[in-house]
């Protein structure tokens, strides 16, 4: 199967680099460019597409803008958004998971791991590895502020929907752990643990593994550790 990849960024340079990439695997391809978020919210639709490579920074619409219409738009469900920064480090990072991408990367990471990443998101899969995205997650939301309570009552409402085996598995995805790895730990077989993963995103509406994990911590589930 192809992916479908749509290309949004302000800056026509980028974009053709990034297009000259995309298409040279015989896996994917560039089916729409968009300079601004409201003209890649609209190419989403138009040109199927099935991962969106998303700047932040775009004039009018912005990248996180346009991540949310996506997520909230139910035609475009299928719809997998890769935040693209140019710092990987910083706020964006989590306000990217907040509004409904499935990861993020930075503009200066090697040509193979933005190709990987395309992969990955296609396949409904979070952008990093569970390590990486939990201990970024973690770090910003440790940073917090008078908005963000841990352990809010209303939050933490979310999870009543889950058995008490999901909320196992759910601990264990936020502890950045693999299937595999859960199910060790769980003892229980990995097919098991994807599919209380998968039961536990749909009834948190999660649209990935690495939404979970800001679910996980902003339930007060897990708690932020600052090293």
């Amino acid at each position: 199967m192809t992916i479908r990849v749509l290309l949004a960024d302000d800056q026509a340079l980028l974009r053709s680099a990034f297009r000259v990439l995309v298409d040279s695997e015989p896996d994917m391809e560039v089916v729409g460019e968009a300079s601004d978020g409201a003209e890649a919210v609209r190419l989403a639709g138009e040109a199927r597409a099935d991962v969106v490579l998303m700047d932040i920074r775009m004039p009018g619409t912005d990248g996180l803008a346009a991540t949310r219409m996506i997520s909230a738009d139910p035609a475009l469900a299928h719809v997998r958004v890769v935040i693209l920064t140019t710092f990987e480090v910083d706020d964006y990072v989590v306000q990217s998971l907040r509004a409904g991408a499935s990861g993020f990367l930075g503009k200066g990471s090697e040509p193979d791991e933005l190709l990987s990443a395309i992969r990955i998101a296609a396949g409904g899969e979070a952008l990093l590895s569970p390590a990486a995205t939990k201990g970024l997650i973690a770090r910003f939301l440790a940073q917090g502020d008078a908005a963000n309570d841990y352990g809010d009552p209303a939050r933490a409402e979310r999870l009543d929907a889950l058995t008490v085996r999901e909320r196992e598995v759910l601990v264990q995805v936020a502890g950045g752990h693999s299937n595999d790895e859960i199910a060790e730990r769980l003892e229980v077989s990995p097919l098991t643990v994807k599919t209380h993963v998968n039961r536990a995103m749909s009834k948190l509406g999660a649209r990935d593994r690495a939404q979970l994990v800001v679910i996980a911590y902003e339930s007060g589930l897990v708690r932020p550790r600052v090293e």
